[in-house]
């Protein structure tokens, strides 16, 4: 399935602290913690605890979130469905990183261990 430039500019504009909550609810449903959410979006992106309060308090867009990132080096093996796209087919890069940050809450959320989720070469 191929994004569309409207699809890629609504996920710019759209704020992490919006979707945050999302996060929160899907992990810890499932019995996860708001922890080890954290600790795979500080695996992803290179933010700290502190990092993270502050773009949800600021309301920051994921164009700037992802911006301010600094992405593992391990990201390009996150492959996979998720929200009905596949990872490595995007080729819009900030498109490609939101749905990186989804499908890792999402293995979170299904219970797949963090060693897994945390992936290395």
């Amino acid at each position: 399935m191929k994004t569309t430039p409207e699809h890629n500019n609504r996920i710019a504009k759209m704020t992490f602290a919006s979707v945050y909550p999302h996060y929160v609810t899907k992990v810890e449903k499932k019995g996860r913690t708001i922890a080890e959410l954290h600790t795979v979006i500080k695996w992803l992106t290179g933010f700290n605890d502190e990092d993270i309060q502050n773009h949800i308090e600021n309301k920051t867009t994921f164009e700037t979130f992802f911006s301010q990132a600094t992405l593992n080096k391990h990201a390009h093996l996150i492959k996979g469905v998720i929200c009905g796209y596949r990872i490595e087919e995007l080729k819009t890069p900030l498109t490609k990183q939101v749905r990186y940050l989804d499908k890792l809450v999402d293995e979170l959320a299904k219970g797949k261990k963090m060693d897994k989720i945390l992936r290395k070469e």
